[in-house]
């Protein structure tokens, strides 16, 4: 009765129910166009009172019974299925936060979008590194909560090769409908080729910046191309004067690598003039070596 994957899974659950209210939504509409033509007061005008019917009354109590509990055996076992991921499941560390998601293999590759292959069973290990996010992906009718300070998980099996969108389904804050992703599924053999690979990204001296950048969710607010986001550009932000407000005071900094690392850690001590105190600190997302990688990165967005 239950499918192979939970695409399958939950549409047969849906239209199992679908077909169950549509048979009822006739008869009941049926019966009473029946009884106002056949009781209607020109062919009745002396009413009789029915006092009880045992066959009927047993009828209406054990078909809804009956139904109920089909609805809600398919609806368990379908649900049982959906939670039981295959031994064989590939692992994925998925965290959600403001507002973006990072993908972490079981190779320590992480990634921004995720990548999986194509009819290979994928288990998710889901958190959330600030409030409360939710992973959901329609294509495959799947959805779990990202909780802080908890694991939890769900697993789908990735039929169809091609990209699906990836949202969150809980609103986290003002860029909440901006945290979007892809799962872009694969063949194997150029997964294992993807997988294997190290990311270098060119036109840069420090490829592992933008790739930092990316993968930590920065490029969700900020630019660099010069254009305005939710936050400042990172174009020919280093080593320029810029005007904050800190303690409800204007004050103006220098942008150098102090300045740009206490934003980083600190962002709601000195709040760029013209935007809002709304990004997360990055002190537990970024590792020193990172946050340096990271600035050496955005030295060269002159």
């Amino acid at each position: 009765m239950i499918s192979g994957n939970s695409t399958e899974t939950v549409n047969n659950v849906f239209l199992f129910i679908l077909v169950i209210a549509i048979v009822l939504l006739i008869s009941i509409t049926f019966t009473m166009i029946y009884f106002v033509v056949k009781y209607n007061r020109k062919n009745n005008p002396a009413p009789e009172n029915i006092e009880s019917n045992l066959m009927l009354e047993i009828t209406w109590i054990v078909v809804p019974t009956i139904l109920v509990l089909a609805m809600f055996y398919y609806g368990w076992s379908g649900f049982r299925f959906m939670r039981t991921a295959p031994e064989n499941a590939m692992t994925v560390k998925a965290t959600g936060r403001m507002w973006s998601w990072q993908f972490e293999y079981e190779n320590g590759r992480k990634d921004a979008e995720l990548r999986v292959p194509l009819g290979k069973p994928v288990k998710l290990l889901i958190t959330s590194a600030d409030v409360i996010h939710g992973l959901y992906i329609p294509a495959f009718r799947i959805k779990e909560d990202a909780v802080p300070g908890m694991q939890t998980f769900l697993w789908f099996l990735p039929d169809r090769a091609g990209e699906y969108d990836l949202f969150c389904s809980e609103y986290c804050g003002t860029q909440h409908s901006s945290m979007v992703s892809k799962v872009i599924v694969i063949p194997q053999k150029d997964f294992d080729s993807w997988y294997t690979a190290v990311a270098v990204k060119k036109g840069s001296a420090h490829p592992q910046g933008v790739k930092l950048l990316e993968e930590k969710g920065c490029l969700d607010c900020h630019t660099t191309d010069g254009a305005i986001g939710v936050g400042p550009s990172f174009k020919g932000l280093f080593g320029r004067r810029v005007i904050v407000i800190a303690g409800g005071k204007e004050r103006e900094v220098f942008a150098d690598e102090a300045y740009l690392k206490k934003s980083i850690l600190h962002p709601g001590a000195d709040i760029v003039n013209g935007f809002t105190d709304i990004m997360p600190p990055q002190s537990d997302n970024m590792s020193e070596e990172e946050i340096s990688e990271i600035i050496n990165y955005l030295k060269e967005l002159k």
